[in-house]
């Protein structure tokens, strides 16, 4: 899009914010049901009559299967505290992160949230027959 080689994207919010504030490109809508703390002149989808596409791009740490409880209660405190850490929240919110409240900084949380986003686009991918490549 910066380059003027294609026209429209949805694109992760942290890669476009110099962009948007350097007027480089122009958002049209943000994907979801509130406007977005990082550039909220933006409209949603839902004001500017479009369909009622909600898309939210989310980030989270996995281990793998089987590490031992206290390893990933290690990592989920660490990064609890760094969440909290008022120049990493003030960073991510430069770059137009929204942190999740810390009630859902837990594995558990991660888990139920991962699973509902696989649950809402599976048959989406599903019916228009997406392949992996």
């Amino acid at each position: 899009m910066v380059a003027g080689q294609i026209d429209l994207a949805s694109a992760e919010g942290s890669n476009i914010v110099p962009h948007l504030s350097g007027g480089k490109i122009r958002a049209y809508a943000v994907l979801t049901g509130s406007r977005w703390p990082a550039a909220p002149q933006i409209p949603t989808i839902d004001e500017v009559g479009g369909p009622p596409l909600h898309m939210l791009f989310w980030h989270g740490l996995w281990v793998p299967k089987g590490t031992p409880k206290d390893v990933v209660g290690k990592l989920n405190a660490a990064v609890v505290d760094a969440l909290a850490d008022p120049t990493v929240r003030a960073r991510l919110a430069g770059l137009g992160h929204e942190i999740v409240p810390r009630e859902q900084q837990t594995p558990e949380a991660l888990a139920a949230f991962h699973k509902s986003e696989i649950e809402k686009w599976w048959p989406i991918i599903k019916a228009a027959n997406i392949k992996p490549e």
